[in-house]
């Protein structure tokens, strides 16, 4: 069996090599859980909220986690233009 190709260098990818446990921790400390749930209203971030189970929302749910990259990139931004 041969093997499998080599991982695709994405220097310029922001996501690249981040865990979404990663990128939700970051959003909650930047945002806080009130702020996140503001911001995407999924009911994993409004009762009673938590890490693992936003967690497991999120790995069935692709267009959530879609949401959550996003805003992920969009803190990035933000923060880089306010440095």
């Amino acid at each position: 069996m041969p093997a499998p190709p080599p991982p695709l260098d994405q220097p310029r990818n922001p996501l690249h090599g981040l865990t979404l446990e990663a990128i939700l921790t970051a959003l909650v400390a930047h945002y806080g859980w009130p702020g996140l749930a503001e911001r995407i209203p999924v009911r994993c971030f409004q009762s009673e909220p938590s890490i693992k189970s936003s967690l497991a929302f999120l790995r069935r749910t692709a267009w959530a986690r879609e949401k959550v990259e996003g805003l992920y990139l969009f803190m990035l931004r933000d923060m880089r233009r306010n440095a």
